[in-house]
């Protein structure tokens, strides 16, 4: 995990809610999807299914990307790079699931068969044009 993600990264990743965009790779081929997130201290929490998690229960490496833009000039947007850990214990599944589902307007338990996992910052890098 990173030593520390900059206050700035961190005040842009907990803006409103925003589509994340998560590179995952197998077999040399890279695969991205867009999903919801939720960023805490250092790590970022998703919710997945299907070919992202067999892609990072394979190679846990993955890279993660937030924008947000107006008409389609960017407004800001962050980067990260870490390791995927899937979450197993029930108590901390249904956690992760909640803080994910409440950021996005979503009842608690939405989504309750998608496997959540925990993202470990290792490099990150923002941007913001507003500043």
């Amino acid at each position: 995990m990173t030593d520390h993600v900059p206050e700035a990264a961190e005040a842009l990743l907990t803006r409103k809610p925003r589509i994340a965009h998560l590179a995952t790779c197998r077999d040399d081929r890279p695969h991205v999807a867009p999903l919801w997130y939720n960023y805490r201290a250092g790590v970022v929490e998703i919710t997945t299914t299907g070919r992202k998690l067999t892609n990072l229960r394979h190679n846990p490496r993955v890279a993660l990307s937030i924008q947000e833009d107006d008409d389609g000039s960017a407004v800001w947007g962050v980067t990260l790079q870490g390791t995927a850990t899937v979450v197993e214990d029930d108590a901390e599944r249904d956690a992760v699931l909640a803080r994910i589902n409440r950021r996005y307007g979503a009842d608690e338990d939405a989504w309750a068969t998608n496997t959540p996992v925990k993202i470990d910052v290792a490099t990150v890098d923002h941007w913001d044009y507003d500043s």
